[in-house]
């Protein structure tokens, strides 16, 4: 494919608004609408009526890859012809109000709401944008579902490596049902380019709406242009989670507590050069702030390396600036060529699930979680046990010294199972009498204090799934960029200078650290007293960054937080796994990647944190000793 020309926005924006993109090269202005199907719906409509050049919005997870391929599979099983779409059922009451504005101000659209059905979304959208009475061409990208090649591969002997456990393919005991791969911008570029407003994608990368937008918008040369292309996988990165980067998710949320209710969604500038100026949805909660900016960056990255199929942004170097009220430059971002491989998600059927709890209450709680956990391993039996290929007793909280009220000194006791017996998990027979019987009938010889939930649902099996989490080669996906008004498709190919990365990263404790005893008197006391931070997951990888206000607070934090410093805070946490860390100077910030952290990724986690999101959070709360003058400053 021939590099990617400029593109121009529709006339009637440009008559809106008195810009073009050609010679001026002026920055497109992007919108992120949408984090994930459980976002506001009300944002296609609000961004539409701010100066925007394009919405994009992420509709896509681990989690819904997951559920809506195996629906998909399990259809065509049955023989399910007319079952409604498997794209994100959410997207529709979203766009809809807003299309007429759309239309009206020649605002693009980008998304990867397509999930399972992407063509069958878009010719949805296509119908609606008739019913309403418009004209908008919908283009979309397809590519991402990779099932037929990952068996072909299979069979030719491809071992698909876990990027997170390491382990081969046939260790893991499982068989595929259905498998996605995460797909560049390069196919939205294309339909962009030929004349389409709205494009539907599947599983492209959550940054891929923003990288197509500008790469369509500046005319970017794939091969060429490296550094403002990945700048823009790094303005995708901040803007694809809508608003977490204006301070959702955010350490500093306690000054944000005014309009919190209504915390605004992100516009990104991005320029010719890759930098991006961050602003915010006006009149809105929340802030743009170099903080909020940092720890959305933070979030679910890998190492110094950030991957794309599109290319490979390096994260050193990367710096922030405050211009103003809600007005932050990021730049410094480098780019490198693309990999030859992009990540692939391979589900399987895993079994089933569920799970019981007791409450317990007042002092000694692990003695009774002892009593109540003998007791349930009686009643399941040595047969059973041999059925049970995941099972769990946790002790969830405690009980403080003196507790003011009684719900606060109770407790959750836990127990989760995993089978694929579901014999085991239903409601039972005689024979084999069931997971809620088994853990039911010890309550009247359980332990003192013990009480039950009066809604028992979890209780019974559910059908859960496993993810195996591995590269795929590029040239072996047919990326298309789908053009029903032009009734053709274009083939999106591998960009000529794609390499081979080393699936790890380049870890390394700080250089030149400064000795923690030159920061003077200390107090000891939490973590997050001081630094902020963030956390989230990347299938069973889990990632945590940190990051303080101050220089010299930088010197103390990028001194203190070694990779043995990290794993002694982690505690009973830590697993024994590879901890990889790096540092990002120009925002203060040091990164860890906790490899294989969490419990096999969100669809099987038998744990509380199946996103990974509170790592960070447990991890601010453990004491070290603190500079007192860095305190005198105030606590985050």
């Amino acid at each position: 494919m021939a590099p990617i020309l400029n593109g121009t926005p529709n006339g009637t924006h440009d008559a809106t608004n008195g810009h073009t993109n050609g010679d001026s090269k002026r920055a497109i202005r992007i919108a992120g609408a949408s984090g994930g199907f459980s976002d506001r719906q009300r944002a296609f409509a609000s961004l539409a009526a701010c100066d925007v050049d394009c919405i994009i919005g992420d509709w896509m997870s681990e989690c819904t890859m997951t559920l809506h391929g195996a629906e998909k599979v399990s259809n065509q099983k049955n023989n399910v012809m007319d079952a409604a779409g498997l794209y994100d059922p959410t997207f529709m009451e979203n766009l809809r109000p807003a299309l007429a504005t759309i239309q009206e101000k020649g605002i693009k659209v980008a998304v990867n709401a397509g999930a399972s059905d992407t063509e069958k979304l878009a010719k949805l959208v296509e119908k609606t944008i008739k019913d309403e009475g418009l004209d908008l061409k919908v283009g979309w990208v397809g590519g991402d579902e990779v099932t037929d090649v990952v068996n072909r591969l299979l069979k030719q002997g491809e071992k698909f490596e876990n990027i997170c456990t390491g382990g081969t393919f046939d260790q893991w005991g499982f068989d595929p049902i259905c498998a996605q791969c995460y797909l560049g911008g390069a196919g939205i570029a294309e339909c962009l380019r030929n004349g389409a407003d709205i494009v539907i994608c599947g599983r492209v990368a959550d940054a891929a709406p923003v990288i197509g937008a500008a790469m369509w918008w500046h005319g970017w040369d794939r091969e060429k242009d490296l550094d403002s292309i990945a700048g823009a996988l790094i303005a995708g990165h901040l803007l694809e989670c809508s608003a977490y980067v204006c301070g959702g998710y955010y350490s500093g949320f306690k000054q944000l507590m005014d309009n919190c209710e209504n915390i605004g969604f992100p516009i990104g500038e991005v320029n010719a050069d890759g930098s991006v100026l961050m602003t915010k949805e006006p009149g809105t909660g929340g802030e743009m702030s170099v903080g909020t900016c940092t720890s959305q960056l933070l979030y679910e990255i890998q190492g110094p390396r950030y991957f794309g199929s599109d290319v490979v942004a390096l994260l050193e170097g990367i710096k922030m600036e405050q211009l103003g009220k809600d007005r932050v430059l990021v730049s410094g971002v480098k780019g490198q060529a693309p990999p030859v491989f992009t990540k692939v998600g391979i589900t399987a059927f895993g079994g089933y699930q569920a799970e019981f709890h007791y409450y317990l209450c007042g002092l000694d709680l692990e003695d009774k979680c002892e009593w109540t956990e003998r007791q349930i391993r009686y009643s399941i039996g040595e047969e059973n046990m041999k059925k049970i290929h995941c099972l769990k007793f946790m002790l969830n909280g405690y009980c403080p010294e003196n507790p003011r009220n009684q719900d606060i000194a109770t407790v959750d006791f836990r127990i989760f199972i995993q089978t694929k017996d579901p014999n085991l998990v239903s409601k039972g027979t005689l024979d084999v009498p069931g997971f809620n019987r088994m853990c039911m009938e010890n309550f009247l010889q359980s332990c003192p204090g013990a009480s039950l939930g009066n809604d028992q649902r979890q209780s019974q099996g559910k059908e859960y799934y496993e993810y195996w989490v591995a590269l795929l080669p590029q040239k072996d996906v047919e990326h298309k960029a789908y053009l029903p008004w032009q009734d053709k498709a274009v083939d999106i190919p591998v960009a000529p200078n794609a390499i081979d990365y080393p699936t790890r990263q380049w870890s390394y404790d700080t250089k030149e650290p400064v000795d923690l005893s030159t920061f003077g008197p200390t107090v000891r006391g939490p973590l997050g007293w001081i630094a902020m931070g963030r956390s989230g997951d990347k299938a069973s990888d889990a990632n945590t960054g940190f990051f303080v206000r101050h220089d010299d607070e930088w010197d103390w934090l990028r001194s203190l937080l070694t990779i043995e410093k990290i794993k002694q805070l982690l505690d009973q946490e830590y697993h024994g796994g590879v901890v990889e860390r790096f540092e990002i100077p120009g925002i203060r910030a040091v990164h860890f990647l906790l490899v294989d952290h969490l419990d096999r990724g969100f669809n099987a986690c038998s744990t509380y944190d199946t996103l990974g999101k509170n790592v960070c959070e447990y991890l601010r709360a453990k004491h070290v000793d603190i500079p007192t003058k860095f305190l005198r400053r105030g606590r985050i």
